[in-house]
């Protein structure tokens, strides 16, 4: 996935580069994250191959702002990228390889103290993600069945951030539980206990 073809996706209708930014701030943000300046590198690179125009438009108060829109050009590249099938590349998360390497602060407390954290984070933007899901289909699902093309497919991306951090928090509990066993102190196994020494002395 690309920041390039988000954006192409997000220009059907007119847009300036602080609507886009606010845009991600209410929604992309759950799979993409992308500064101001970054999104306006990628505007002009994206006009430069003609897949966007862009246009000055006076605003009904403040200064001129420049809007962009997807081309023809733009939406073949869009359909392309969308009917290539599910793009699979490398996922980063900082935070398993920060696991991977844990063994060498030599504390299970301080493993146990990070994943704590990690789940703090996971269930703070599962929360974000449940208020997504609300105010697209409702509280209760009530408009799932009604709602348009859109924001039915928002919903479905929602619906698998959502699982997906469901996962983690399940992993994280899991690993908890299992530092905890780590941390009790091990049975002595029964053949390396040593027999005690009969006393010696005459019958």
């Amino acid at each position: 996935m690309s920041l390039d073809h988000i954006l192409l996706g997000m220009l059907g209708k007119p847009a300036s580069g602080y609507d886009i930014k606010r845009d991600f701030s209410e929604g992309a943000r759950h799979f993409w994250s992308a500064e101001l300046s970054q999104i306006y590198r990628a505007l002009k690179k994206l006009e430069e191959r003609r897949l966007l125009r862009s246009w000055l438009e006076p605003p009904a108060k403040g200064p001129t702002r420049r809007v962009y829109q997807r081309t023809t050009d733009g939406r073949e590249e869009l359909m392309r990228w969308l009917t290539a099938g599910p793009q699979m590349g490398t996922e980063r998360f900082a935070y398993i390889a920060q696991l991977c390497f844990m063994h060498e602060v030599d504390d299970l407390e301080a493993t146990g103290d990070f994943i704590l954290e990690l789940r703090s984070r996971l269930t703070t933007f599962l929360a974000l993600l449940r208020q997504a899901e609300s105010d697209t289909a409702g509280a209760d699902g009530s408009r799932l069945e009604s709602l348009g093309a859109e924001d039915f497919h928002v919903y479905l991306a929602v619906r698998m951030g959502v699982r997906s951090l469901l996962a983690k928090i399940d992993w994280c509990d899991e690993a908890l539980e299992r530092i905890e066993r780590r941390r009790r102190p091990r049975p002595v196994a029964a053949e390396n206990v040593a027999e005690p020494t009969e006393a010696l002395g005459g019958g």
